[in-house]
């Protein structure tokens, strides 16, 4: 019988995540690595798009058979998820001195800048809680940003967990309006006028003659999405300074 920790009750995605299991016995023994299987799933999404990502893809660009990959990976959908991590890499090292605001800050910031690198990482969806080797360094050092804190676990990892989620979204929406804002130009400050009845949209309607909608800058999309990323960043952070405030208080 098995002990608890024996890798045998582990499933095979998490062993070959975490470089616990080697290549299966599917397929002809050839020279490759799963190193290399997913380094070429990561060129193909990177310079195709996610739609392109497939087993037969990916072993095109390798000169392998598509039955050659199964020796590495059970399935697209494995091979996705492990692609995903290792493009996504490991989190930077955030300033060792300082406050918890200015690490998270840095954290969640690097987290957007993966995910604007390339629009296929999100859009990968999420089926599982995160058990990838980067995935749990990004958690890690998120967790580790709120260390000198008197939060307790739980509260560390629900808020590590909003802030990644806001990060995921706001950089999904991101590249999503960026690509309407670019085949579907609409000027906002001129079209509103003219369609809404402004007895059934006085707010929207005062947004835009206040310029809300103002478009000027968006012809620097990248800077534009990170100045709305950071607006909403920086209101997280600071309803979190209320509960530390709060949990320190209550000490």
């Amino acid at each position: 019988m098995s002990s608890p920790g024996s890798e045998d009750e582990l499933p095979r995605n998490v062993r070959l995540a975490w470089g616990l299991s080697g290549p299966g016995t599917r397929g002809p023994r050839r020279g490759l690595t799963l190193d290399q299987v997913l380094d070429a799933a990561i060129a193909v999404a990177n310079t195709e798009g996610f739609e392109a990502l497939s087993m037969s893809r990916v072993a095109k660009e390798l000169g392998f058979t598509t039955m050659s990959l199964y020796r590495y990976v059970d399935s697209k959908d494995q091979l996705v998820e492990l692609a995903w991590d290792r493009a996504i890499g490991p989190p930077p090292e955030l300033p060792s001195e300082g406050s918890w605001r200015e690490r998270l800050d840095a954290w969640a910031t690097a987290e957007y800048r993966g995910l604007r690198a390339y629009r296929w990482l999100t859009e990968h969806p999420i089926r599982t809680a995160p058990y990838w080797p980067n995935n749990m360094r990004w958690l890690d050092a998120g967790l580790g940003a709120l260390s000198a804190t008197l939060l307790d676990e739980d509260a560390k990892v629900q808020i590590v967990l909003t802030i990644s989620l806001y990060v995921i979204s706001r950089a999904r929406f991101s590249w999503e309006l960026e690509s309407s804002l670019v085949d579907h130009r609409l000027d906002y400050p001129t079209v509103m006028p003219r369609i809404l009845d402004p007895e059934k949209y006085p707010w929207v309607l005062a947004a835009v003659a206040a310029g809300a909608f103002d478009d000027d800058e968006v012809d620097d999309l990248a800077a534009w999405h990170e100045q709305d990323f950071r607006f909403g960043l920086e209101r997280l952070l600071d309803g979190i300074d209320v509960l530390i405030g709060r949990s320190e208080a209550t000490r």
